[in-house]
């Protein structure tokens, strides 16, 4: 978990970001995706966008404005990409470790 301040329109807010804040980004995510690759589905999933935003929003400190409530979305959407890509790279530094030269083996003479 980690704190992140962020500042939209001279308003500075803070945010935890929790396993659940992720999961609830991400879902969010899936959801734009649902509605943006089928038009018609939008009014089913616009109730479930609506509540996970605000669900989300209210997790910050101060109370975001409904002024800023897009602004803040957006940011914190690329503040968990950022993570998770800089999770990804951690992760693969772990994994690739570098492999031992081998040498040839010698040939005997006879």
């Amino acid at each position: 978990m980690s704190s992140k301040e962020i500042s939209i329109s001279g308003t500075d807010y803070t945010i935890t970001l929790t396993d659940q804040i992720v999961n609830q980004v991400n879902n969010l995510k899936s959801l734009y995706s649902a509605a943006y690759e089928d038009p018609e589905s939008f009014e089913q999933v616009s109730s479930e966008i609506s509540s996970t935003i605000n669900d989300i929003a209210a997790q910050a400190e101060p109370p975001v404005s409904d002024d800023d409530l897009d602004g803040f979305i957006q940011e914190i959407i690329r503040v968990v990409d950022k993570k998770a890509e800089e999770l990804k790279e951690e992760l693969e530094g772990k994994t690739a470790k570098p492999k031992k030269e081998i040498k040839p083996a010698k040939k005997s003479k006879k």
